[in-house]
């Protein structure tokens, strides 16, 4: 006997798409876009202070620890405390320009109105100078030409000197407008430490909503980092500037203050004032007697040498990060961004290693998954 097939009809489920669900989908869409115009003309304009605005956030940071120093020191009187520390900023970044180019413009007077006069006589060349091998007839006969006279040098030199005076305009004009950037950093810095832990506060909810549930941890990491940089690049270029010219100016080198001044700029764009301290060293001793020139070099090697030391212990103190990622963000950053990727280069890079040690730590604690054969 077989069972006939049922002619039970077979029922088809439509779904058909919920209008509610749209509607939201089609909001969402529409306040994202207009989310994301405002974000893009908020942006622009932004977009021109927005170097002054990272440096500021830079120069608070790495000061905000004397700040909170200076307030307990003058009975908790934050905007007092905030205009002396800018005051004294300026005056560290203004007093030395200012005294640099007074002293060049001065040196430059005398030198010219010294050879046109014919008062100014180059003493004569050192003998080790004259007999050096490829280069010691040009530089006889160049010291030569400018012991003659001005005119005579003029004439000579005139047309080579030209492109490099324009040369060296540019590079003045350029320090001013670098000059005239950090103060208004400066300003906008000092405007910032009342206001730095609200800030503070208000960047770590905006880190935990976007990598939650370390984002505040990450904002902490950035500002141990912009510290440890300042004070193992700019604190370390600064003694290293400083002895550099309390050497050159207890030895009488000429043209110290300016010697300094670039060895001091040399440190803290990292490539070291080894290119201010080597020539000077080889002038000592093509001109002076054996015990002072060897004076000056035993002095000159450690100061030339001081940063790897301090460095490295300034650097990595109170930071998880390994001290090689540091110093490639450093000079990574230096090298790609100029002066400001001094700061950004170890925090960017910094943060992205904590990053990417959580995702590696995430996925060994995950359990392993088991899988089961079947039965047979």
């Amino acid at each position: 006997m077989t069972e006939e097939p049922s002619s039970t009809p077979r029922v088809e489920t439509v779904v058909k798409p919920d209008p509610t669900l749209d509607a939201k989908v089609i909001d969402i869409a529409i306040r994202l876009g207009v989310l994301g115009l405002f974000a893009y003309f908020s942006l622009q304009l932004v977009a021109p202070f927005f170097l002054f605005l990272v440096w500021a956030v830079v120069l608070t940071v790495a000061l905000y620890p004397v700040f909170d120093w200076l307030v307990a020191r003058l009975g908790g009187r934050k905007v007092l405390a905030a205009v002396l520390i800018t005051l004294c900023c300026l005056a560290i970044v203004i007093g030395p320009v200012a005294v640099l180019i007074v002293s060049l413009v001065d040196t430059l007077q005398g030198w010219y109105h010294g050879m046109a006069n014919g008062v100014l006589k180059l003493p004569p060349l050192p003998e080790k100078l004259a007999g050096l091998p490829v280069v010691g007839a040009k530089i006889s006969e160049f010291w030569q030409l400018a012991g003659q006279g001005l005119e005579q040098l003029l004439a000579k030199v005139g047309p080579t000197l030209v492109p490099a005076g324009s040369r060296i305009l540019g590079v003045l004009a350029s320090l001013s407008g670098s000059v005239l950037f950090f103060i208004v950093s400066i300003i906008l810095a000092g405007c910032l430490f009342v206001p730095a832990p609200s800030l503070a506060k208000g960047s770590k909810l905006f880190a935990d909503r976007i990598i939650a549930p370390r984002g505040s941890e990450f904002v902490d990491l950035a500002g141990a980092t912009i510290r440890n940089v300042s004070r193992g690049v700019i604190g370390v270029a600064v003694v290293q500037g400083l002895l550099t010219g309390i050497v050159l100016i207890a030895f009488s080198v000429p043209l110290a203050g300016v010697l300094t001044f670039v060895a001091l700029i040399l440190c803290i764009i990292q490539i070291g004032p080894a290119l201010v301290i080597i020539p000077t060293i080889i002038w000592a001793w093509s001109s002076w007697e054996l015990v002072p020139a060897l004076l000056f070099t035993v002095l000159m090697v450690p100061v030339m040498l001081i940063d790897n030391v301090l460095r490295p212990i300034l650097m990595s103190r109170g930071l998880n990060v390994p001290m090689l990622v540091i110093l490639i963000g450093v000079l990574g950053g230096t090298i790609a961004y100029g002066l400001i990727g001094l700061f950004l280069g170890p925090v960017i890079l910094a943060v992205f290693y904590e990053l990417i040690i959580a995702w590696v730590k995430a996925g060994e604690k995950r359990p392993p998954e088991v899988t089961t054969l079947p039965d047979r």
